[in-house]
């Protein structure tokens, strides 16, 4: 007996086939990769943690070589206010006595108690069914004394003076999640309280992770109109840290740290808010993720086509094909040409293409199959590629550019292209000028 499907089934089941081979690219780059997730103690309490752990889960059954490092802040407050202790701060720092560090010792430890707890457990018919999540911890981070700040001693607070890499990718690879506490311990056998960002960005370093991710309050870091900024280099990463005014309270602790830590080799450093429900999934899984992420360099990258781009300019290309906009280009025709072609990337994911065919002997080139992905479209990636194309015309000494349009006049126009007519056009082009789909003819002068 056949079960018929609806029209909401099949809507369904098509956005899910969608959904799965958008996330594939990713699910294969990340494999074997050193991930440092950083959460502070808010994080642990805020009633989101389980499915926060479920998340890490998932990540682990990945093949990611995942690093948690967590904080303690407001289980060690509540402790000291139990206890009935006060203590100062030094430029964000807690001033950690005798008193105060047995409060951080017993803070920390309970906090780690549960959050290994929680990754032991496998719940039925949850992400985390029948998972087998080793966790590993140990004297992995060596501490020494801060000493004086604006001349106060800091007695037990400390900083990472060394993280012990080899013995921690000896757990990675024995497929364990290593989970780093903010406590760092002495030649001498002293403890310190650390800060959680400073553990999690001096592992990145050391580890050489490919990502480090803090999971805060806020959304990630603002611009000058409180405006979520989704990306940015380190170059101006940095900038945004040297005026801390601007930003929220948990930013000016993060940045500087996603900073150094893009510094010393980490490839992305991402501020993504924990409050939201798969915060971390959405963020590594989605071309555009929902908080701010540092690279060491420009996302976007233009550069000649290979052979190997096909595949993802034919996807690029064929639905402006079918709409008729473009001329359609079969993947033999692509084959021959791709050395004509330019590609725009962001984030290593191809997102436009444009091609020259040059006329030498008129000294003039052809821009042809301009075409950028649909959600790149109001950026300037267009722009970018016209550029291009007119650089290397004017490196092969051609000294005009011609475009057929059906539908993108006024753009054109607007970048310098004047309206002229198909007699314009070179000899060999215009014996191929297609009567049917009236295309305008637009000449640059270059």
């Amino acid at each position: 007996m056949n079960k018929r499907v609806s029209r909401r089934e099949q809507l369904d089941a098509t956005r899910f086939v969608q959904w799965f081979r958008s996330v594939a690219p990713y699910v294969n780059g990340f494999r074997g990769q050193t991930f440092v997730v950083a959460f502070g103690g808010e994080g642990v309490t805020d009633g989101r943690f389980v499915e926060r752990v479920h998340d890490f889960s998932l990540l682990a059954s990945l093949g990611i070589r995942l690093v948690l490092a967590h904080g303690a802040r407001p289980q060690i407050e509540a402790r000291l206010a139990e206890k009935g202790l006060e203590t100062g701060f030094v430029q964000g720092k807690r001033i950690t006595d005798a008193a105060a560090l047995q409060c951080v010792k017993e803070s920390v430890g309970r906090v780690r108690a549960e959050i290994e707890a929680l990754l032991s457990m496998g719940l039925p018919n949850s992400p985390m069914a029948n998972a087998d999540i080793r966790v590993a911890g140990g004297n992995f981070v060596t501490a020494q004394p801060i000493g004086v700040l604006d001349g106060v001693d800091m007695l037990h607070t400390g900083e990472v003076r060394k993280i012990d890499a080899a013995a921690i990718r000896g757990r990675l690879d024995a497929g364990e999640v290593v989970l780093l506490s903010p406590l760092g311990y002495s030649p001498t056998g002293e403890i310190f309280n650390l800060s959680m960002e400073d553990v999690a960005a001096s592992a990145a370093v050391a580890l050489g992770a490919s990502k480090l991710v803090f999971l805060m309050d806020s959304a990630g870091v603002p611009d000058k109109d409180g405006q979520l900024l989704r990306e940015l280099t380190v170059d101006a990463a940095e900038r945004a840290a040297a005026k801390p005014a601007r930003l929220p309270a948990d930013v000016q602790l993060y940045l500087p740290c996603a900073v150094r830590a893009c510094r010393g080799g980490v490839a992305r450093a991402h501020l993504v808010s924990r409050h939201v429900d798969g915060a971390l999934l959405l963020e590594l899984f989605t071309h555009d993720g929902i908080g701010t992420m540092i690279a060491q360099a420009p996302l976007e990258k233009l550069r000649t086509a290979r052979i190997d781009d096909i595949g993802a300019i034919l996807k690029i290309i064929e639905p402006l094909e079918a709409e008729g906009v473009l001329v359609r280009r079969g993947r033999e025709l692509l084959e021959r040409e791709i050395d004509r072609f330019v590609v725009l990337e962001h984030d290593r994911m191809l997102i436009g293409c444009a091609a020259l065919y040059p006329f030498p002997g008129v000294k003039s080139g052809e821009l042809a199959c301009l075409a950028v992905l649909p959600d790149h479209r109001d950026r300037g990636c267009g722009e970018l590629l016209v550029k291009q194309i007119e650089s290397l015309a004017r490196k092969r000494g051609l000294r005009r550019l011609f475009v057929l349009t059906t539908r993108a006049e006024h753009w054109f126009e607007e970048l310098g292209f004047e309206e002229s007519s198909a007699e314009m056009l070179p000899r060999q082009r215009r014996a191929l000028y297609n009567l049917q789909r009236r295309s305008k003819v637009f000449v640059k002068r270059l």
